[in-house]
């Protein structure tokens, strides 16, 4: 996920602070709406041990296996809380938190999204998922990425929101803003959020500049591979996002979009801008990114 740190704060906070779908006690706390759809679709829990990673996962639901995939600093829980109970009606939904995100804590080893993908695909087989439909949010649609093309067998399907593929994808602002963000900077609150669900909450200054690399010196993944990527991909960003919208476009056509469809036919991907939204409030879209992911995902796969 490429994007002013400051901005993706608000995002991952905004995922935990949002009344979830469903909820009609107008008392309930955000905590006690969050803990409550969670708790009454939660299969399983716990952790996995992956290489010298322990990685937190938990399964919801019941049905066609769904991967969901957060953003820097958020986890699982805080960046899918609205969506899990839609999606856990009728999937099983699978979330990871990935090092030194959420649950999961940080190991001496940098953050790459090759690396992030390696330990997904060692989380769904050790899962026993053979294959599964995924959804990456910002930098989780980079993992994503990197999922379908090392592991193509474990993607049924891929949906990725947010996502830039290259940093020429992203505002010049954007990662200008990123080069000079400091731990210092980040909001408090938020930096809290984070520790109370890390096992290893005095971690924080080095996951955060982990990230920070991460995003900055983020190679980009080369076109040639982009569009060898066999599953059938949705690429959803707002028109306000931080990954410019030609970028999304330009994906789109490596995966072969933009064609006259009534002459040629519907391409297996596909690419939704959504009006009026930016990068922090895309992932609070709930019941758009619901209908259209769901229609994606259950579209026959031709």
């Amino acid at each position: 996920m490429m994007m002013n740190r400051r901005e993706l704060v608000l995002s991952s906070a905004t995922g935990t602070a949002a009344l979830a779908p469903g909820t009609t006690d107008a008392n309930a706390t955000p905590a006690q709406a969050q803990a409550t759809p969670r708790a009454g679709t939660l299969v399983e829990s716990g952790y996995l041990p992956i290489g010298e990673l322990e990685m937190y996962f938990e399964v919801h639901g019941q049905g066609e296996p769904l991967l969901l995939l957060h953003g820097a600093f958020g986890s699982f829980t805080s960046i899918f809380s609205e969506l899990l109970p839609l999606f856990s009606r009728t999937r099983t939904v699978i979330g990871l938190d990935q090092q030194g995100h959420g649950r999961t804590g940080d190991i001496d080893r940098p953050f790459t999204f090759i690396q992030m993908a390696e330990d997904t695909a060692a989380a769904l087989a050790a899962l026993k998922i053979e294959s599964a439909d995924v959804f990456g949010y910002s930098d989780g649609g980079n993992v994503a990425l990197g999922l379908a093309l090392a592991h193509p067998k474990r993607v049924r399907k891929l949906v990725i929101a947010g996502t830039n593929w290259n940093n020429q994808g992203v505002h010049p602002e954007v990662l200008e803003g990123m080069q000079t963000f400091q731990p210092s900077d980040f909001p408090i609150e938020f930096r809290q959020m984070w520790e109370d669900e890390s096992p290893n909450p005095e971690d924080f200054d080095t996951v955060f500049r982990k990230t920070m690399r991460l995003g900055v010196e983020f190679p980009g993944w080369n076109p040639s591979i982009i569009a060898a990527i066999a599953s059938p991909l949705l690429c959803i960003i707002g028109d306000s996002d931080v990954v410019i919208p030609e970028h999304a476009i330009d994906l789109f056509r490596l995966l072969g979009g933009a064609v006259p469809g009534d002459n040629v036919g519907l391409p297996a991907s596909q690419l939704s801008i959504l009006p009026g939204t930016t990068h922090i409030s895309l992932i609070t879209k709930t019941l758009e990114l619901f209908n259209q992911i769901t229609a994606f995902l259950d579209a026959p796969v031709s």
